[in-house]
């Protein structure tokens, strides 16, 4: 019998830090086999949804309701599913996982080829030290092994990239980075960033800074404004695993990809204290096998990397593999999102703007910048932007018939919205669990997860209503209306946790390096990994980590340590 195919390394997960995974891995010599537990999507032609217009679809947009509630009741949720894009989306009742009756969570996931980052928000904000120190600042979790300076040089190479549009504004807790031309702010976004920065000193608006192209770039065009971006992007204007790190890592001819892969747990050698392998289900025909490397990186998402270390026990990991601390599972973490207020803006009237920019406008974080907050730790960030309102306006004004279509031939007021994004302190009372009670269709214990916002959350929302409002009615903005829509944990699509890294092994799973502390060659380089949140968008953080992680893994092999 032939002995079986071992391969350097293995790569669990096609998204954002998969992708990228991928592409360092191979691009360095290594022999890479890419799992991912969903279908193949092929870039471009597989994006069906994507210039389809409301009236070539079967329910005009709207989606078939009844099935949403039937098989989506989570997925349906998302600012980006919808009857043109539920094909990138998960049925919930095929994927189930529990969670407290009283405490809601939200897990958006999509299983195919490329992941979420598909139809991400492709928002790319760097960390400062504020954001690594913050943890021993404050003792609320542990220290970051890192700091910005080890970090810096990945996110300039992970940009270069990539490509990330935006303004160098000289912020410094959100450090500037290798940018591609803003993307142009609208007249009304111009005039509240001037009177914002008037009346409050330290407080920046900026256009946001996207992965999305405003020239060509490595061999991908610029944006064209059409709009749709979560439904796919045939140009490769904004970044995606299809579009940019897997067509690299194939160039190699070093990289193997696996669909319809799940993989139930990590295969561990206590002789040899090393990972050896995977142990993977087939997601169609449901039978198992194993495959083997000499490093292993677990890039499936921060509850699906979890999920799989869970149940790779032993009888060295009972608990679950690289667990030694306890740690594993626990400190799950999201941003809060969807409170602040929204404001009509006049004054502008005789203005209006063209095509569908992909990206909307961010105000950096102000509190507990320079000065403590006397009622919470950490802050927030804004995201938002200025807008007309169109013909739909019509639904909520008074009016009929002829008049009332005549007058929505014209646009509406301009509207202008601030929602913020705070940071979650990590806890130990937020975590995930196997359900072995209630396994999924291939034998998997389901995942079962304890998460709530605490009072510093709670804190945070509140305080970002108020300045919202604050800033807007500076700006000239009347009718302001503040709203906190009480999104739960999860839906945020931020998690973040439950691997964390950290200095200690007695306190942390992973090192500075993304490495398991108890088994050197098992790297988790996904949101699993974070010790804590920050107020920013975190994918080019994971990106950057990734990268790092994947250099460093490269080199110890190389010396013989793995």
């Amino acid at each position: 019998m032939s002995s079986p195919v071992t391969y350097d390394a293995i790569v669990v997960g096609s998204g954002i830090t998969g992708g990228w995974a991928a592409k360092e891995l191979t691009e360095n010599g290594l022999e890479t086999l890419l799992l991912e537990r969903g279908r193949p999507v092929e870039h471009g032609k597989d994006y069906v949804g994507e210039h389809k217009t409301d009236w070539e679809l079967p329910y005009r947009g709207w989606g078939d309701r009844q099935l949403y509630e039937k098989d989506y009741q989570v997925q349906s949720h998302c600012y980006a599913f919808g009857e043109d894009t539920r094909h990138f989306f998960v049925k919930d009742t095929e994927h189930p996982y529990q969670h407290d009756s009283d405490k809601p969570f939200r897990w958006i996931r999509g299983y195919h080829l490329g992941g979420r980052s598909l139809m991400w928000a492709r928002q790319c904000y760097r960390w400062s030290d504020l954001d690594f120190e913050a943890n021993a600042r404050d003792g609320f979790g542990v220290d970051w092994p890192i700091r910005y300076a080890d970090l810096a040089p990945w996110y300039h190479y992970v940009e270069s990239f990539i490509g990330v549009s935006g303004q160098a504004e000289g912020i410094p807790q959100l450090p500037d980075g290798r940018f591609l031309p803003p993307m142009e702010m609208n007249c009304v976004e111009h005039a509240v960033r001037e009177r914002i920065g008037a009346a409050f000193s330290g407080r920046v608006m900026t256009i946001g800074r996207t992965a999305v192209l405003t020239q060509p770039h490595r061999g991908r065009a610029a944006c064209h404004y059409c709009g749709p971006c979560h439904r796919g992007c045939s140009s490769g204007s904004y970044f995606s695993s299809l579009s940019s790190t897997l067509p690299a890592a194939v160039a190699t001819g070093k990289l193997t990809v696996r669909t319809h892969s799940i993989v139930q747990s990590v295969l561990y050698d206590e002789e040899k204290d090393r990972a050896v392998g995977v142990r993977v289900i087939d997601a169609v025909s449901k039978e198992a096998v194993e495959l083997y490397a000499r490093v292993i990186f677990l890039c499936a998402s921060t509850l699906g990397s979890t999920q799989i270390l869970l149940n790779s026990t032993s009888p060295r990991f009972p608990d679950g593999l690289a667990n030694s601390s306890g740690a594993l599972g626990h400190y799950l973490m999201d941003h809060t999102f969807q409170a602040g207020a929204t404001a009509e803006m006049p004054g502008f009237e005789d203005q209006y703007y063209h095509g569908y920019r992909p990206n909307g406008t961010y105000l950096a974080r102000f509190r507990n910048v320079d000065e403590p907050h006397p009622d919470f730790l950490r802050g927030y960030a804004f995201q938002g932007g200025a807008w007309r309102e169109g013909w739909w306006r019509g639904a909520r004004e008074p009016g009929l018939g002829a008049e009332l279509k005549q007058a929505l031939r014209e646009p509406g007021p301009w509207m202008m919205n601030l929602g913020g994004f705070g940071e979650c302190l990590p806890r130990y009372e937020n975590y995930v669990e196997l359900d072995h009670e209630n396994p999924d269709a291939w034998g998997i214990p389901q995942l079962e997860v304890h998460c709530t916002w605490s009072d510093n959350e709670d804190r945070i929302r509140q305080d970002a209503r108020e300045t919202a409002a604050e800033m807007l009615e500076a700006a000239g903005g009347r009718d302001i209306l503040t709203y906190d829509r009480g999104a739960p944990p999860g839906f945020c699509i931020h998690e973040m946790g439950t691997a964390r890294m950290g200095r200690d092994p007695e306190t942390s799973v992973l090192n500075g390096w993304n490495q398991a502390h108890d088994v050197p060659n098992l790297f988790v380089t996904d949101g699993a990994a974070m010790a804590s949140t920050a107020c920013q968008n975190p994918s080019v953080t994971y990106m950057a980590l990734t990268a790092r992680a994947c250099g460093h893994a490269v080199a110890e092999m190389k010396r013989g340590n793995l």
